[in-house]
């Protein structure tokens, strides 16, 4: 399971989900990507089991990148506890999507593959997410095009 080594402080505020992602929102490594439309935390196992479907479905061909990482403490309390007592210890490890942020990338695989590996990716996430492919248009790339747009 994804989670850092060693962090300066154990545990963190909640923090706001609103708004779009600032870095990570552009295709760096492949040639094709999955992209989360909406906002949430996804936690290091729904990270392993998406990077699992993509893997299974690509079988050898390809190289797979994850662009995100667990770095946020979830806390909880044990089970029938009663109120107070101060903060949780530190149960799991998140990392924090906000609309348009890359998750995943694909390289070294047929367009259909790809497309194919990152649906059965996105039924393990708990946000809508959209296929992206970069496209070679005239010499010239174009990053991030959304596939339904460079079909038509």
């Amino acid at each position: 399971m994804l989670q850092p080594k060693r962090v300066k402080f154990r545990k963190t505020h909640k923090g706001r989900r609103s708004g779009g992602a600032h870095a990570g929102a552009t295709l760096a490594f492949g040639e094709y990507a999955l992209q989360a439309t909406g906002s949430a935390w996804m936690t290091a196992r729904q990270i392993e089991a998406a990077r699992r479907a993509i893997v299974r479905s690509v079988r050898r061909g390809g190289k797979v990148w994850i662009r995100v990482f667990p770095d946020k403490p979830v806390t909880s309390k044990p089970a029938e506890t009663r109120m107070g007592g101060g903060k949780g210890a530190p149960d799991h490890w998140v990392a924090v999507i906000k609309s348009g942020r890359i998750l995943f990338e694909l390289g070294g695989v047929d367009h259909d593959t790809a497309k194919e590996a990152m649906r059965l990716a996105s039924y393990k996430l708990p946000f809508d997410t959209r296929f992206v492919a970069r496209e070679i248009i005239g010499g010239a790339v174009a990053k991030g095009k959304e596939l339904s747009a460079v079909e038509d």
